[in-house]
């Protein structure tokens, strides 16, 4: 489920999260044009996804914890490992993991636990409901008025809901376009 977008870069709720809502739920942010890592960004673009987790992070932590979530810390990552077997390869894409100090399975202060998905060890896993996605995107709309978000014109400049990845796909010379998952979002859900 879409929650936000900026220039370059979409954020989701991915269908199948890593961390359970209750133990402080998944989010993704995926550049709008498939990059391989992030030595293809250009200095701005690279600038923009490192805002981007910023402002996403803070809304996580405080939108979760006001909807009952007791969300301690944001754990960002850039993972891609399961990427490496498939013919298309590891794309770029960044974790935000909210972990919740009463979390049962991903702990609290543990590392997290990342098997492959054919494991079955994330079935189960529920995804951030309406309500939370709500609560996040409200407290978006609210950091961007702030002087800390308010100055960065790649962010708050840019209309939500606006597609344009062609920037990267121009400095990249991309030819392929965006891809899907299974809940329709224009990424992949897999990793």
């Amino acid at each position: 489920m879409l929650i936000y977008e900026s220039q370059n870069f979409k954020v989701i709720s991915p269908a199948q999260p890593h961390i359970d809502r209750e133990d402080g739920g998944h989010i993704k942010i995926v550049p709008k044009v498939r990059v391989s890592d992030r030595t293809k960004l250009s200095p701005d673009q690279a600038c923009e996804l490192i805002l981007l987790t910023m402002l996403v992070g803070e809304a996580m932590m405080t939108g979760l914890n006001r909807r009952g979530i007791d969300v301690g810390r944001i754990n960002y990552q850039e993972n891609g490992n399961w990427g490496v077997f498939r013919s298309s390869g590891p794309y770029l894409h960044i974790h935000l993991y909210g972990r919740a100090r009463s979390a049962k399975i991903q702990k609290y202060g543990d590392a997290l636990h990342l098997p492959h998905r054919e494991t079955g060890f994330y079935d189960g896993f529920r995804p951030l409901d309406e309500g939370d996605i709500r609560e996040i995107k409200d407290e978006i709309s609210r950091l961007l008025k702030t002087e800390k978000y308010r100055s960065i014109p790649e962010i708050s400049r840019r209309p939500a809901g606006s597609r344009s990845g062609s920037d990267i796909q121009a400095r990249n010379g991309a030819t392929g376009g965006l891809y899907r998952d299974g809940d329709d979002e224009e990424v992949d859900d897999a990793e």
